[in-house]
This record gives C-alpha cells, structure tokens and sequence, in this order.
C-alpha cells in the first residue's frame, strides 16, 4: 500500500502563475518587484503581505488578501480544475539532464524525525518555528496548498526516473510550461486514474522519501492537522546539491574581536591575499570590510557526523560562541546557491551586509549519510537543484 496518492481536488495553472517558492529569496524587496511585474504569480498569495499593495500590513494582516488573489485567480481561469490526479513533472535547460518528478499527495503521518519514530518520509533539518505558523495560518485562510514538498525517492529512484521519462515523451504537448529565472523550463501533464496512475504512484511511494527541500511546509501540515501534504516526489538522478551559505547584516563584534573569539575557541584564521571564494570542505572562508579570511573550525572527537558538518561547526562556533548570535536572528541571511559568490561579496561591498560566510556545499554522501542515521542537518544546508517551482500545481485540502 502506498503512502503516496492522487490529489484529490487539484487547480492546475494555465501558465503565468509560476514562481519559485516563498523562502528561496535573499531580499523580500524581490518578492514584491516579481509580483508588481506579474500580480498573478503564485507569490502574490505566498507572501501576501510582500504584495504592492498591501505593503505595510503583516503577514497574518494580509491573509485575507491572499484569499481574495486566489479566488481572483481561479475565476479569470488562471487556473483550471482536476480531480484525482497525479501531474508527470519535467525540468528542462541547455547543457543539463531533465529533472523528473511527480505532483502528488503524501501522507503526512508518515513524516520521521528521529531513528526511534516510525515513518517512511524523512525530514532532515531543523526549523524555525515561526515560518511554520505562517504556512499553517496561510492554509487556513487560503484552504489550498500552493507549494510542494520536494521528496528524494530513495529506495526505487532509477525506476521511477525511468518511468516518468518514459511517460512524458509518450504525454506529447505539456498541460503548461513555465520559465524560471535560471532559464529552466518546467513543464507539467495531468494523468488521471488507470493503471499508468496506480504505476507511478506505487514506485513514488516504493521506499523511503527524504525531504530535500520543504521542511518547514511538512511541518506546517502536521501542525495544522492535515492528514496529507502536497509533494513532488523527484529521484536522485534529477539533483543536486548547491551551496547554502551565510550573510550576516550587523556584526556585534569588531573584526579584531572576532579574530580572538575565534582562536579562543580553537579555530585558525588564516587572511588570504584573494578575494573570497567557495572553500573547499573543511574550511571556511568569511570576507568583511574588503578582507578574506580562511578558518579551520573545531570538531568535536564525540561529535556525531552532522555535528562536525561545516554548517554545523558555522551555526556553532563562528554565529554562537564567537558572535552571539541565534539561528533565527534576524541579522542572519540563509543564501542559497542561486546566488554566486560574487553576489555575496558584492553585498558586503555595498554595505547591505558586514560579513559573508562562505561554506562547501554538503555532499550527497554526507547527506544520504545523516538521513539514514535519521539525523537532523543544521537549519538551511541544503539547497537542492533544481527545485520544485511553486503555483503550477495547488492542492485544495479540505
């Protein structure tokens, strides 16, 4: 019996909804540049309170506008509707290999987060429990799921790769295609009940899936009492894995106190006479007021695999002990790797930033090494790619 199923009561755009998902941005002025250019995309209704016109209202302020762009959306036949469902997903761009997925309903009791707690979907990383209030009270109000869970099949991955490849070129012309900022096309086809359904849906549920981007929206399912969650269930053929680095506003330390925390707590910080780079793993390079400097981070002998994560070792010794600094400050910006090096230093070169933290990218093998340990990643250390794109498909849930 599989855990992944049709959806029920589906709305699939007809083109000009798409957008890349609510927390893929290092700037909420983007957010509402987007939707002044374009008042139907999805994150119009995402980020309600980041639309042109109800800027200066709060989140919780303007769900009620979020509710009536949707509502507006689906009766200028923006979006069309289906009923039992699973939607075939492919992700095209020049020099790259498709991306497969499938858009589809996943039981939200079978979310794990640790080795002792049942369940063949398994969340990885550790959250912030305010942007899950949000995704809660968005439903609510909104009583639609507008971005997906990406879920890694684990456990029949080439099968189900071979399976939608196979689908889709006998699909012909798409449902709908949508172009993302990087100049990928995502391209989406409805299939509905029969036996290529029940096909796809037993290899997508056909063994473990591990959240590799959405953590905060399968929480938000289970805290809101939703017994299942929208996800595009993708293989491990179709990723990979970006850098996820670090932007830090307002230093609460000088550069020289920073320097002694650090080798107080048994670092080495080495300055480098380049400008600052991804590093290789291992080490980390921060660049402030012009400078670059290389640092070897302390691991902990006792230390489980996820705690000696250079990500790990960042949230830990550099924003912890060395600057005070919480996971959820606001001073702290989680950059994902559609963002280049040159972007961050160009942050801290403006001003708009005091300190770029630059971290290798987490390897496959470490990650497939914490999942099956059923350990949690430290908050924003995966940025998978390419990702889901959000508004091409909705879910109704109630």
């Amino acid at each position: 019996m599989t855990v992944v199923h049709p959806i029920s009561r589906a709305w699939i755009t007809n083109g000009g909804t798409g957008a890349q998902n609510y927390d893929e941005f290092a700037d909420d002025a983007e957010i509402t540049d987007i939707i002044k250019a374009n008042p139907h995309s999805a994150l119009a209704v995402e980020m309600p309170h980041l639309a042109p016109e109800s800027l200066g209202k709060s989140f919780l302020e303007s769900l009620p506008d979020a509710a009536v762009r949707l509502q507006r959306d689906q009766a200028e036949e923006k979006y069309r509707q289906a009923e039992h469902v699973v939607v075939l997903y492919r992700i095209t761009a020049p020099g790259e290999a498709p991306a497969y997925g499938l858009w589809s309903m996943v039981e939200t009791g079978q979310i794990s987060t640790s080795a002792d707690e049942p369940g063949l979907v398994i969340r990885n990383e550790d959250v912030f429990i305010s942007k899950v209030r949000e995704r809660v009270a968005l439903a609510e109000a909104v009583n639609t799921l507008l971005s997906p869970v990406l879920l890694l099949q684990t456990g029949r991955g080439e099968e189900l790769h071979a399976a939608l490849a196979e689908a889709i070129d006998a699909a012909g012309e798409p449902a709908a295609t949508d172009v993302d900022g990087c100049g990928r096309t995502h391209a989406i086809w409805p299939v509905g009940p029969g036996e290529l359904q029940d096909r796809l849906l037993a290899l997508a549920g056909g063994g473990e899936l591990v959240v590799a981007d959405g953590n905060h929206r399968s929480l938000a399912a289970q805290t809101g009492g939703l017994e299942r969650f929208l996800a595009v269930v993708t293989t491990p053929a179709s990723v990979f894995i970006q850098p996820y680095n670090r932007l830090v506003s307002e230093l609460p330390a000088s550069l020289d106190e920073l320097r002694e925390r650090l080798r107080a707590a048994g670092a080495t910080v080495t300055e480098l006479t380049r400008a600052a780079q991804l590093p290789p793993k291992g080490t980390i390079e921060m660049y402030v007021a012009g400078r670059t400097f290389a640092l070897e981070l302390p691991t902990d002998p006792a230390g489980t695999a996820v705690e000696n994560l250079d990500h790990a070792l960042v949230e830990r010794v550099l924003l912890r002990d060395s600057l005070g600094l919480d996971p959820g400050d606001k001073r702290i910006s989680y950059i994902g790797g559609d963002y280049p090096v040159e972007w961050l230093r160009g942050e801290v070169d403006a001003g708009r930033a005091e300190l770029a933290v630059l971290i290798a990218p987490v390897t496959v093998e470490d990650f497939v090494e914490v999942n099956l340990e059923r350990l949690k990643l430290p908050r924003k250390s995966t940025w998978f790619t390419p990702k889901a794109r959000g508004g091409l498909v909705l879910a109704e849930i109630r």
